[in-house]
């Protein structure tokens, strides 16, 4: 039996972290909705309360913009 604890993506401070970093990188919402290319905001909303995570291409581009390794955006318990 494998006892290897794996670990699980907090979404809630994984959100935060977000918010925190594009608040820290200078970037409002509507800037971050349009480097995406989303026609709403909706999405970057859903992942700065948690609710849901972004795909990786979004990770891999959040990680550029916001000059940090994807390990640095994602929260783990």
């Amino acid at each position: 039996m494998n006892t290897y604890a794996y670990p699980v993506i907090n979404l809630v401070k994984t959100g935060e972290n977000i918010k925190r970093l594009r608040i820290a990188s200078g970037m409002s919402v509507k800037d971050l909705q349009t480097i995406m290319g989303f026609e709403s905001p909706q999405a970057i909303y859903k992942w700065q309360w948690g609710d849901c995570l972004p795909d990786i291409q979004n990770l891999l581009v959040m990680s550029e913009l916001f000059d940090v390794n994807v390990n640095n955006i994602l929260v783990t318990d």
